[in-house]
């Protein structure tokens, strides 16, 4: 199923500035029991968002000031169990980005594979990520695929890597399968010249 194009990305951004996020954190265990992938958002840091009893928390995606796309975490994001469920929750709750200096490998596939997109940057230019964000919650930061960089509005940026594979998928909206598909007409000459 294709997905949409994701070239450029403009948006303000929520700040987690906390490290060692692990996937049990981003959806806890007993909300895995779906095998679709819609409906994962709402329990996205279930047990940080809400008490047992369903109310609030001061939790950050609580907190109206900020918003955005893009979501910005502390060293470490993705790590422990691989469970895809926790991409799932982040694209469902309407996350397109996640910016860390270090995520889980397991994780960034996982990621990836479900049109999110894992943005590595230094150490020193996250923590500017998040000083701009303290000053001006509505900073607005633009993520570039295709000349993959990542900017601040105040001209600061950072040059991010991406498997090629996975940034054409991204930028056309291909799945595994749409990117075969894309490759229809090279795979039938292919077969007239080798058969």
């Amino acid at each position: 199923m294709a997905k949409d194009k994701f070239v450029i990305l403009k948006s303000s951004a929520v700040p987690l500035p906390i490290e060692n996020v692990d996937t049990d954190q981003i959806i806890p265990a007993r909300f895995l029991k779906a095998t679709t992938r819609e409906g994962f958002g709402e329990n996205l840091f279930r047990d940080w968002r809400y008490t047992p009893d369903n109310q609030p928390k001061d939790f950050v995606l609580n907190n109206s000031t900020y918003s955005g796309k893009i979501l910005v975490a502390g060293k470490n994001f993705g790590c422990g169990s691989s469970r895809e469920h926790a991409a799932w929750a982040l694209h469902d709750f309407g996350f397109k980005v996640v910016v860390s200096s270090f995520f889980a490998d397991i994780f960034k596939g996982n990621a990836l594979n479900n049109s999110v997109l894992p943005v590595v940057v230094s150490e020193s230019f996250l923590q500017t990520i998040f000083t701009e964000i303290e000053k001006n919650p509505q900073t607005e930061i633009t993520v570039d695929i295709e000349n993959q960089t990542i900017s601040l509005a105040n001209g600061q940026s950072e040059t991010f890597e991406i498997n090629a594979y996975k940034k054409t998928c991204l930028m056309n909206g291909y799945d595994d399968i749409d990117y075969l598909l894309s490759l229809n007409e090279e795979i039938r000459a292919f077969d007239l010249v080798n058969s």
